[in-house]
């Protein structure tokens, strides 16, 4: 049997492309190339397994003169697998010291591991390295899982950026905006940029990496998963789309663009590497591409478990299936990655008439359980938790409050509004805004009462109080047509949010007693009577400062800790105006950690202009202008000018101003609180 048929060939084969990244990995793999006899590269189609193989083994040859024998499986036809341990041992008898590299091991299905444990029985003196997407699972293997190349996370402003959705049924649910950019120099040392940017500039000589596209080029690495088989594709198409325009095709359409190419390729390996796979990898690889992010064991029983595939098959068939995803989520989680995402949702939507619907069914059920999980864990004070749930799953419920889904535009306002604390509690109200105006546009009349009290909250708290009028109008029609107590409390709570922003807060506290008077020890959904008692006493704190009780150490925390922050400020606000500013600061801070805990940015800002407003009684206005500054895109726009501004303005120069002012603008918000640098996270 000749090399060319066989796949078989003396040479290493040639680098036909620069070598970008993965110092890390090579060293790891020489480091077992050099202490054991078999060494499993593994990871998804596309990653790399290969090209790292090649550069390993080039780098030891030139180094140490090593004798190779490499054998491209992927060429190999079926009928020759019968012949290929004979002529293998054929081949390399009485060649001490060889290294055997078996490329593609995964297409010879269950033959594989067979194959291996046979040379390195017959041949001691024999070591080999196999690429595959599946582990050999032979006593003695040792495993190196093949990473994504490393890419930028999204800017902190964006607070998990959406991307690309290819749910079977339903289409596109964009990209992370690339106006939110990074500069050149934040991006450009990272593996997939740099890989993007060089094959970018091979297809377009006159491709360069910009202020201008440096934020959009980001986010198609994060987009691609930072997979280089899918980086080249994208970046090989540089003449043709500008970064940005890429990143919306992609959004849009990614089975379309992900088409040719690289892509292609990465399809043909996919679909080489399930040809052998059993009935149930096969059936769970296509309905895991319902997963718009990562999984584990438990959810995809949860969710593909049903029919010809069992839930306990499932999970058998994902430890399958492992090597082969990508495992960069946390231990025991998953996730397909859209190069082969794409396919799967392809092959899911052709199959058995109502499977495919049948998985996306499954798949937003569990997404409203999770939600509501979420959202009690938020009730019970187990509020961290709550965040650390929703956001772990975030890609997921982005998915089911797709309106256009079979869901609806119903299913995704109730995920919406149980992950009220999300959007307002844990800075992400311009997403949750985007949920609910979007799915609130598409439901017919009347529209529910809770969605419309949500939506006038994050309207109201976090941007323009006008705006936040006729929803208002509409959501108390609803709530009493309803019987909805609870919204009627709830909406007294953003009229007087409304209140306070405007400094009339004598209407803002008896809008909060009318809130509190409606609504019962528990309401089942929203904030809670603690968040509201919370904001009552914040509105006290400016009217009646003396009937606000102030403790004179940390007092006990009620089960609502995001409350509590606020709390903490109303009681600030009185410790200020009692003569005792270092007792308002140590309430500041208190509350900052919870607020930083949760991600709570319109909390962070208040809090610190309070702060600035101790500062500046200390005559330290240049450090009061920096947290004025360091918090400046955070607060509600509705809200009157800080006093602290108008204070510090007044006591500096235009010109020193501004530069302090820009300069806590340019700033972490934790380089300028010392105090905070020991909070988790």
């Amino acid at each position: 049997m000749g090399e060319a048929g066989s796949g078989m060939r003396q040479a290493v084969p040639a680098e036909l492309s620069s070598f970008i990244g993965r110092e890390r990995e090579l060293t790891a793999l020489a480091s077992l190339l050099a202490t054991e006899r078999l060494v499993t590269l593994t990871g998804p189609a596309g990653i790399g397994k290969t090209r790292l193989a090649v550069r390993t083994v080039r780098t030891l040859t030139d180094r140490n003169g090593l004798d190779t024998v490499w054998a491209d499986l992927a060429t190999l036809p079926e009928r020759r697998w019968a012949d290929l341990e004979d002529e293998l041992i054929d081949r390399l008898a009485g060649r001490g010291g060889t290294l055997l590299v078996l490329d593609g091991c995964e297409q010879l299905g269950e033959a594989g591991p067979g194959l291996a444990a046979q040379l390195l029985l017959r041949l001691p003196g024999l070591r080999i390295l196999a690429t595959s997407q599946r582990r050999l699972g032979l006593a003695g293997e040792a495993v190196l899982a093949v990473p994504p190349l490393s890419v930028p996370s999204a800017p902190a402003a964006q607070s998990l950026p959406s991307v690309p959705t290819v749910a079977p049924g339903a289409p596109g649910d964009g990209a992370a905006d690339p106006a939110r950019s990074f500069q050149v120099a934040e991006v450009a040392g990272y593996a997939a940029v740099r890989l993007f940017e060089e094959r970018a500039r091979g297809a377009d000589p006159f491709f360069e990496l910009t202020e201008r596209n440096a934020g959009a080029v980001a986010a198609l690495c994060r987009a691609l998963d930072g997979i280089p088989g899918a980086l080249e594709l994208a970046a090989g198409r540089a003449h043709q789309y500008a970064p940005a325009q890429a990143l919306r095709r992609l959004g849009s359409d990614p089975l379309t663009f992900l088409a040719g190419g690289a892509g292609r390729s990465t399809r043909v390996d996919a679909e080489r590497s399930l040809r052998l796979a059993s009935p149930a990898e096969r059936l769970l690889w296509e309905r895991l591409s319902v997963f718009a992010g990562s999984f584990d064991r438990t959810a995809a029983a949860e969710v593909c478990g049903f029919g010809a595939l069992t839930p306990d098959t499932a999970g058998e068939a994902l430890l399958a299936l492992a090597p082969g995803l990508l495992a960069d989520a946390g231990p025991g989680r998953y996730r397909l990655p859209l190069s082969v995402r794409a396919y799967a949702a392809r092959r899911l939507a052709h199959g058995p008439a109502g499977d495919g619907p049948t998985t996306a069914r499954r798949h937003r059920e569990r997404c409203r359980v999770l939600a509501e999980r979420a959202a009690q864990l938020w009730r019970s004070g187990a509020q961290q938790e709550a965040r650390a749930l929703a956001v772990r799953e975030l890609p997921e419920l982005r998915a089911a409050m797709n309106p256009l889904s079979a869901g609806g535009p119903g299913e995704a306002l109730e995920i919406a509004v149980s992950l009220w604390f999300l959007w307002s509690a844990c800075g992400m109200v311009a997403e949750g805004r985007r949920h609910l105006e979007r799915a609130l546009a598409l439901h017919p009349a009347p529209r529910p009462a809770r969605a419309l009290w949500l939506a006038a909250w994050l309207v109201a708290s976090f941007g323009e109080s006008d705006g936040a009028d006729p929803l208002l109008v509409e959501a108390w029609t609803e709530a009493v047509h309803e019987g909805e107590d609870g919204c009627l409390a709830y909406l007294a709570h953003v009229r007087g949010t409304i209140a306070l922003w405007e400094d009339r807060y004598e209407d803002a506290a008896a809008e909060y007693r009318d809130g509190l008077e409606l609504l019962t020890a528990d309401p089942g959904f929203g904030p809670g009577r603690e968040a509201l008692r919370a904001a009552h006493t914040l509105a006290v704190a400016h009217t009646d400062p003396a009937a606000v009780p102030v403790e004179d150490g940390p007092p006990d925390a009620p089960a609502d800790l995001w409350a509590r922050s606020w709390v903490s400020y109303a009681h600030a606000l009185v410790q200020r105006r009692e003569g005792r500013p270092a007792l308002a600061r140590a309430e500041l801070l208190r509350g900052l950690r919870t607020q930083f805990a949760l991600g709570d940015q319109l909390g962070q800002a208040f809090s610190v202009e309070l702060l600035a407003e101790l500062e500046a009684d200390q005559g330290r206005c240049a450090e009061a202008a920096r947290l004025l500054g360091a918090v400046s895109r955070t607060r509600p726009r509705a809200a009157s000018e800080p006093r602290a501004q108008r204070t510090v303005r007044a006591r500096l120069t235009p010109e020193a101003f501004r530069a302090a002012y820009a300069r806590g603008a340019r700033t972490p918000l934790r380089e300028l609180l010392p105090e905070l640098l020991e909070l988790p996270g």
